[in-house]
């Protein structure tokens, strides 16, 4: 049997940065889980990672990281690969996928996009606002 995705219809899930950072890594060694999505609770706090790896996906391996921060989710709901991440209006990329280095402490929530940047870099702070998009 074959396993196909199937159109989830769900609301974006909105952030806020409790932590900002000014970090980057090569050859980290990050290795993105297979499922797609993950289910965030409300006040969940995880860490936000961006790559600009094209072949970052589902089952393989980040080394490129730029660190944005950790961010608390204001409610419950789903992340799945493919969502948009806005940052001051901006969109930085789209979830690749999810590592469980920290897990339970914190999930890595890789996002993939053309520029690698921190949160330092985007001019973010404690309390600002970030928001996970579900692709039309």
């Amino acid at each position: 049997m074959i396993a196909t995705a199937s159109r989830i219809l769900r609301e974006a899930l909105a952030a806020r940065f409790v932590g900002v950072l000014d970090s980057r890594r090569e050859g980290r060694g990050l290795h993105l889980i297979h499922p797609r999505t993950r289910c965030i609770r409300r006040h969940d706090v995880h860490e936000v990672i961006v790559t600009d790896e094209p072949e970052a996906a589902p089952g393989g391996p980040v080394n490129r990281c730029h660190y944005l921060g950790f961010v608390e989710f204001q409610a419950g709901g789903l992340l799945v690969e493919g969502d948009r991440l806005n940052v001051a209006g901006r969109v930085i990329g789209a979830v690749a996928g999810f590592d469980e280095s920290h897990f339970p402490n914190h999930y890595n929530i890789v996002v993939k996009g053309p520029r690698l940047v921190t949160g330092i870099e985007l001019g973010q702070k404690p309390g600002d606002e970030l928001v996970f998009i579900p692709p039309d």
